[in-house]
């Protein structure tokens, strides 16, 4: 197999940015990650469309397509919205959203409905990658098993998974059997994250460690990744030096 590796970026030059990490492709925010302001046009969209780049776009860290507070959830929908709309314009290969959580004292099934029900407000050629997220009990896919009944709800959509090596470690899930999981439910893994973990096993903590420098033994976190057979990015700390030496780790190893 080819493997499509690269980093999340600021996202200003997305081009450079790949040609520095030696990536071949690149995942970055298209507005606030911490607002709810509708994505600005970019300059550069034609450039990118035409150049062909493998682009993913992360959308911002406060949607929760499955709260029950109506004030989050239907922003939420409105945002997504947005920002699948901006990343067909620049031919991006996915939007990235967390998977969200459902109310303390609810059901993860309703998580489900929430997300057909935010699915049923918007089309588009750009398909919405859900991915796992670490900690919480009432998570919608914490638990990786959870994809399978999630996608009874929505597998007709337009949408796809990202499974993240660090947070399926972190919400106690086997990298021995995480991918394996995650395609038995939902058909493939689109995208993963690679990201080792500064914290042990089921620690519920989302922090991200570099490759080879965190908690998750290296060959658990290759040999999931490898299951995986999908583009992969790393979402690891530091800048363009580090993201290459992240991904010069990960190419050695997957060879």
């Amino acid at each position: 197999m080819t493997w499509l590796i690269g980093a999340h970026a600021d996202g200003e030059q997305p081009l450079a940015e790949i040609a520095e990490r030696d990536a071949d492709l690149i995942q970055f925010f298209l507005s606030d990650p911490q607002g709810w302001k509708k994505p600005p046009p970019r300059d550069d969209a034609a450039e990118l469309v035409a150049s062909g780049a493998r682009l993913y776009i992360h959308a911002p860290y406060l949607m929760n397509l499955a709260s029950p507070n109506n004030r989050i959830r239907i922003p939420s929908r409105k945002n997504l919205a947005q920002t699948v709309e901006a990343a067909e314009e620049i031919g991006a290969a996915g939007v990235i959203v967390h998977g969200g959580h459902v109310g303390d004292d609810e059901d993860i099934s309703v998580g489900y409905e929430r997300w057909r029900k935010a699915l049923d407000t918007f089309e588009s050629n750009v398909p919405v990658l859900i991915e796992n997220t670490a900690g919480g009990g009432n998570a919608v896919v914490r638990n990786l098993e959870n994809y399978a009944p999630l996608w009874e709800e929505i597998g007709d959509y337009n949408v796809g998974t990202v499974l993240d090596t660090c947070h399926a470690w972190a919400g106690g899930s086997p990298l021995e059997t995480a991918a394996q999981t995650v395609i038995a439910g939902a058909g493939k893994v689109d995208l993963v994250h690679c990201n080792d973990s500064r914290d042990p096993f089921d620690s519920r903590r989302d922090r991200h460690a570099n490759l080879g420098a965190g908690e998750i033994p290296g060959e658990l976190l290759v040999a999931c990744v490898a299951a995986a057979q999908a583009p992969i990015v790393v979402e690891t700390p530091g800048g363009p030096t580090e993201h290459k030496t992240d991904i010069a780790w990960l190419r050695e190893r997957l060879s």
